[in-house]
């Protein structure tokens, strides 16, 4: 059975534009896989730990041969359940807004959590190699400005470009991208948007 990862980070639900997109996505992957298991993970509802100096001792503990503390194995156990996901899915599907030129905290500290040695990449001598690689991605993206082309914004997008550096680290290269442009002052785009999204579905 098709696994599916779907990942929400815009907390405006309704008037969101990367939501709406993605649900036209998400109905059409539905007609193409019928029996795909579909997991949603909405960055503002998930119960995320903070990544402190427990976390970091339980980082490094591996990296240092060490025996992690009680406390480090109960807080490394729950980053390996928010990894999970990552690992059993065929298909992921990242769906967010850009905030201040790159993505919503929470988005990032989703991130932050699961991107770990042994969970979602392996570190050694050789380098390092992600552990997804046999997984297939698509971003889609709403922009309030547009950052196309030749657009005076365009230099300053960190959005798209974080996400895919990220994938690639876990090792997923080479994701689909739905871009969501300019939905401040063109809101019509979406619609636009939501036909090419169910092009983009048709290929997965």
């Amino acid at each position: 059975m098709t696994h599916l990862l779907y990942i929400e980070a815009s907390p405006r639900k309704q008037r969101s534009a990367s939501i709406e997109v993605s649900r036209t996505f998400l109905d059409a992957y539905r007609r193409r896989h019928p029996d795909a298991r579909i997991t949603t993970l909405d960055v503002w509802d998930l119960d995320l730990p903070e990544f402190d100096g427990v976390a970091l001792e339980a980082k490094y503990a591996a990296l240092e041969g060490r025996e992690r503390t009680p406390a480090e194995v109960a807080l490394w156990e729950r980053l390996g359940a928010l990894a999970r996901p990552f690992r059993e899915a065929d298909h992921l599907v990242i769906s967010t807004p850009m905030w201040n030129w790159g993505i919503p905290y929470k988005l990032k500290h989703l991130i932050d959590a699961v991107s770990q040695k042994d969970l979602l990449f392996s570190f050694d001598e050789h380098g390092l190699r992600g552990l997804l690689g046999g997984c297939k991605a698509a971003l889609i993206l709403a922009r309030g400005l547009d950052f196309s082309g030749d657009s005076p914004f365009a230099r300053w997008e960190a959005q798209e470009s974080y996400l895919r550096i990220w994938l690639e680290s876990i090792g997923i290269a080479e994701p689909a991208v739905l871009r969501v442009e300019g939905t401040l002052l063109a809101p019509e785009g979406r619609r636009a948007a939501a036909a090419r999204a169910a092009e983009l579905a048709a290929g997965f």
